[in-house]
């Protein structure tokens, strides 16, 4: 009787696990937690909110079609070179197979986008890289794909806008991935010599290879808030320097403070500041002093 006493005052040391109808009562997909201040937000408030967190206002990874969907005028983008397919030129372990399955899984062929669309009315050659494939990491036709898309701007006397998130050159391909940084930088020149724009924006993470080519070189170059941007790794940076970085370092907001981008703009401004950047430049007027 009395060790009966004790036991009823002793933790259980087994967990309950919950039925099939309990874990039903929340349809999956219904709710997403922040990764930043760990909230649960209802899933449908999160894209009326352009996938921004409403609490902490941490920006959220977005695909390559939700950004076309809230960036451009509706039912104007067309894409192209999606028939360019990544080969294994190096004969990776599984690569193709890891190509295929993120390819069906975002409905695109390569970790970006590209097309010609139109923005607040002007028409406009975008590239939107995708991090939901592997990484956003530039392989060859990730390179070729922005190289033609910016000779398609060069063609059509249009600016080029690019969103950039990438982990950085692909090592499957080794250095074929770090060749595409030159050939798009070249690509970028002959654009800009025909006085054409071409709009920066980089967005969470923009690392390695793209960072230190076209993601940096814009005409104008702008960020999300707390964007992750940078070259090598916080660690990799200390080890070599030996000294403690700032808390902030490699965000959007300590570049733009050491002179490194021209504006920081949250998402929900980011399409009226685009399209007045465009129409600026596309303007006929000539101002006299």
């Amino acid at each position: 009787m009395i060790r009966d006493i004790f036991r009823k005052n002793q933790k259980k040391k087994y967990a309950t696990i919950p039925t099939e109808k309990a874990k039903n009562d929340v349809p999956e997909g219904i709710m997403m937690k922040c990764p930043e201040c760990r909230k649960n937000v209802f899933t449908k408030d999160l894209m009326k909110n352009l996938k921004v967190c409403p609490t902490c206002d941490h920006h959220m990874k977005m695909t390559a079609h939700e950004r076309v969907e809230i960036f451009l005028d509706e039912n104007t983008f067309e894409s192209i070179d999606d028939h360019l397919e990544t080969v294994n030129p190096l004969n990776f372990p599984s690569y193709t197979e890891k190509i295929k399955s993120d390819a069906k899984k975002t409905g695109i062929n390569e970790a970006v986008l590209t097309g010609v669309g139109q923005l607040d009315g002007q028409k406009v050659v975008v590239a939107i890289m995708d991090s939901h494939f592997r990484m956003g990491s530039m392989g060859s036709v990730v390179g070729e794909k922005i190289t033609r898309a910016i000779e398609k701007a060069t063609q059509l006397k249009v600016p080029f806008i690019i969103f950039t998130a990438s982990g950085g050159a692909r090592m499957q391909e080794g250095v074929l991935s770090l060749m595409q940084m030159a050939k798009t930088s070249v690509a970028l020149r002959r654009h800009s010599d025909q006085g054409n724009l071409y709009i920066s924006i980089l967005t969470h993470p923009t690392t390695g290879g793209v960072s230190a080519s076209f993601a940096s070189v814009g005409d104008i170059n702008i960020a999300e808030p707390k964007a992750l941007i940078g070259f090598a790794g916080r660690r990799v940076i200390e080890q070599t320097v030996r000294e403690k970085l700032p808390e902030n370092f490699q965000t959007a907001e300590f570049l733009m403070d050491h002179g490194q981008l021209d504006a920081v703009i949250h998402r929900k401004d980011m399409r009226d500041k685009v399209a007045t950047l465009v129409h600026m430049h596309m303007s006929k007027e000539v101002s006299t002093w």
